[in-house]
């Protein structure tokens, strides 16, 4: 229930309440990963509910495809849909530029190919993740198995000569295991503390042989819709150079997102 939720949580919903206004019938929709991502498919599913609205989500990851179907979204698959009109999804860091970090739910592969399918991208965020420089987030870079030790020392060695804090590189793990994507790959996350110039970052990330993608979304995002604790809601449009603000207000009683498991 709202009335129970954490600021932080609070700013996650009204970012997804607000962002979920974007959508109209008929709709072809990138669902994003993560747990605001999660926030905003549960008021889609509720619109699909109780006010009849109808578009078809394409999700960027295999809990967000069972979450969708959970709530009622006819969940398509990106080659159904081919393009999307829209895709909506969070972030883990964004700057001034509404450059971003990922992945840090692990399925940032699918996340920016469905993202660079879509008329636009619009990301959802608490006020927490805006910082003046990206990196103080860890970068995710997913890589094939094969020879990934290998890919990892090439990483580290490229990064000498980045424009960036630290370099230190660790395997993402679930439990005693390496952290497997929904392609069958693992995740490296670079601990950069600060990124400099990002754009350079992400073009030679993805020439080291092994490398599948990266983490930094350059030039994608079109709005973020940034929440704050109190039920503010911001939206930035990098395109426009405008910036509205609202309020939402909170319903007590409102169970949509009580067995949200984020």
């Amino acid at each position: 229930m709202t009335g129970a939720l954490s600021p932080i949580d609070k700013a996650k919903f009204v970012a997804a309440k607000r962002a979920a206004e974007f959508v109209e019938d008929g709709m072809r929709v990138g669902l994003g990963t993560g747990s605001t991502a999660a926030w905003l498919v549960r008021c889609l599913g509720e619109m699909v509910r109780d006010d009849g609205l109808k578009f078809r989500g394409v999700p960027t990851s295999t809990r967000t495809a069972e979450l969708a179907r959970e709530v009622g979204i006819e969940v398509i698959s990106l080659d159904e849909a081919r393009w999307l009109d829209i895709t909506i999804d969070g972030a883990d860091e964004f700057d001034a530029d509404l450059a971003l970090i990922k992945g840090g739910g692990g399925a940032l592969l699918q996340e920016k190919i469905v993202a660079t399918a879509s008329d636009q991208m619009v990301v959802i965020a608490d006020a927490a993740k805006e910082v003046e420089h990206l990196g103080a987030f860890p970068l995710p870079v997913e890589l094939i198995p094969f020879g990934w030790q290998t890919t990892q020392a090439l990483i580290e060695e490229t990064l000498v000569s980045m424009d960036v804090m630290g370099r230190n590189a660790t395997l993402r793990m679930n439990g005693d295991r390496p952290f497997i994507t929904d392609e069958g790959n693992h995740i490296l996350d670079l601990h950069l503390g600060r990124i400099g110039n990002a754009r350079q970052l992400a073009m030679v990330l993805n020439q080291v042989p092994g490398v599948v993608e990266n983490g930094l979304f350059i030039d994608i995002c079109d709005q973020v819709v940034v929440g704050f604790g109190d039920g503010r809601v911001e939206v930035r449009d990098i395109n426009a150079g405008t910036v509205t603000e609202d309020r939402l207000d909170f319903v007590e009683d409102d169970n949509l997102f009580s067995d949200l498991g984020d």
